[in-house]
């Protein structure tokens, strides 16, 4: 059986804010996730979502349906509470995480507003290579024959 995720670091700057030991511009918080500002935003309305448990990436979570339902919300909200056109919503797995705490950036957007595509360089694939990396993602995604259930 799968270890339990830890309620909470107390290294964690997050786990702090969740606990309400550290100030944050709270939007919203529900018994599975808390939503403030984010202290560096791209824009005004910047806001993460982070669980109240502690976990470091996205395969730690072991309920994702009532995290991204929050996340799902925040993203429908700002839209329409800041007068911007849609959401940017984007998470990172240890690379460029500068937080070790899961978190998603749901970011309002309006066309024009100086970001561009996403933060690293964008290159194509090689004659065949697309289909070579497809086929081994497939295979790592299919069920494996020794993981039945009993």
């Amino acid at each position: 059986m799968p270890e339990r995720p830890a309620v909470r670091d107390p290294s964690c700057p997050f786990c702090a804010i969740v606990a309400g030991e550290a100030v944050a511009e709270v939007v919203h918080e529900t018994e599975t996730a808390v939503a403030f500002l984010d202290r560096s935003p791209l824009f005004a309305g910047h806001v993460l979502v982070v669980p109240r448990i502690h976990v470091v990436t996205l395969p730690e979570l072991t309920d994702v349906g009532p995290f991204f339902t929050e996340v799902q919300r925040i993203a429908a909200a700002v839209p329409a509470a800041l007068g911007a056109q849609g959401t940017f919503v984007a998470m990172n797995n240890v690379v460029s995480q500068s937080v070790a705490h899961l978190h998603v950036h749901v970011v309002p957007r309006t066309k024009g507003d100086g970001l561009r595509g996403f933060f690293w360089p964008r290159t194509k694939y090689r004659d065949g290579q697309a289909a070579a990396v497809a086929q081994v993602l497939r295979g790592a995604l299919e069920p494996r024959s020794d993981s039945k259930k009993a």
